[in-house]
C-alpha cells in the first residue's frame, strides 16, 4: 500500500507483470507515470504563458516500462514521453517541448538521476 503523508492519495499496489505480477491493479511503475506526465504537463504550460503561447487541449502521456540495465543484466527503469500540442506548428511544438524537457523535474531525474538515501529502521514510529 502507497499512503502519502496527508492520507489523500491511497493506493494497494501490486506487482507489474514484467515481475510476475497478474497486471491486475495499480503499481509502482504507473504512479511514477502519472507523476512525470502531470509535472511535465505543469511545466510545459508554465513555459507556454512564458512565451505567451496559447496551447489548447496539450496533453503528456508517459510510459514508465522496465528494461535492462546493460551493467549488471538487472531490471532498470526507462521512459518514453509522449506530448500533444493540437494546432500549434511543429517548429514551436517542438521547441516548447524541449525546452520543457529542460526545466521538468522528472524529467531531470531521469536524465541526470536524483540524490536520495535508503536508510534500514528497525523501529516503527
Amino acid at each position: 500500500m502507497a499512503v502519502s503523508d496527508d492520507r489523500n492519495l491511497q493506493v494497494d499496489l501490486r506487482a507489474p507483470p514484467a515481475l510476475g505480477g497478474d497486471g491486475q491493479g495499480t503499481n509502482p511503475e504507473q504512479l511514477l507515470a502519472a507523476g512525470y506526465a502531470a509535472c511535465f504537463h505543469g511545466a510545459l504550460m508554465l513555459l507556454a504563458a512564458r512565451m505567451g503561447l496559447v496551447v489548447n487541449s496539450a496533453h503528456v502521456e508517459v510510459a514508465v516500462t522496465f528494461s535492462r540495465d546493460p551493467v549488471d543484466g538487472l531490471f532498470q527503469l526507462s521512459a518514453e514521453v509522449r506530448v500533444a500540442l493540437p494546432g500549434m506548428d511543429k517548429t514551436s511544438a517542438a521547441e516548447l517541448v524541449r525546452n520543457t524537457e529542460r526545466i521538468c523535474p522528472y524529467a531531470k531525474m531521469f536524465r541526470n538521476g536524483i540524490d536520495h538515501v535508503v536508510v534500514a529502521v528497525t523501529e516503527t514510529t
